[in-house]
C-alpha cells in the first residue's frame, strides 16, 4: 500500500509537465535551441528600454526623471507585453 502511494506521489508532478511540451507552448528554435516566447518578448523589452535610456539622455529628458529605475522597468515590461500582445494576440 505505500508503496503505490509512493509511487502516485511520485508520479503527481508530472501533471504539470504537460505545458512544457513545444507543441503547446509559444516557443521558438532560435541557433538549435527552443526559447521561450515569454523569454524572446523580455530580450525585446530590455532592448528596447536601453535604448530609450540613450534616447533620453541624449535628449535630456533623463534629467528630468525622479523615479529613473522605475520609468526605465516600467516601459521594457510595457514594450514586452506590447510584443506579446501583438505577436500572439489576446
Amino acid at each position: 500500500m505505500l508503496r503505490s502511494s509512493a509511487r502516485m506521489l511520485a508520479l503527481h508532478p508530472l501533471l504539470f509537465l504537460g505545458g512544457c511540451a513545444t507543441h503547446h507552448a509559444p516557443s521558438f528554435s532560435l541557433f538549435g535551441a527552443y526559447f521561450p516566447g515569454w523569454m524572446l518578448c523580455g530580450i525585446i523589452g530590455v532592448f528596447v528600454a536601453v535604448t530609450l535610456r540613450l534616447l533620453f539622455v541624449v535628449s535630456g529628458i533623463d534629467a528630468f526623471l525622479s523615479l529613473r529605475l522605475f520609468t526605465y522597468v516600467s516601459l521594457g515590461v510595457i514594450a514586452a507585453l506590447l510584443v506579446w500582445l501583438v505577436w500572439f494576440g489576446p
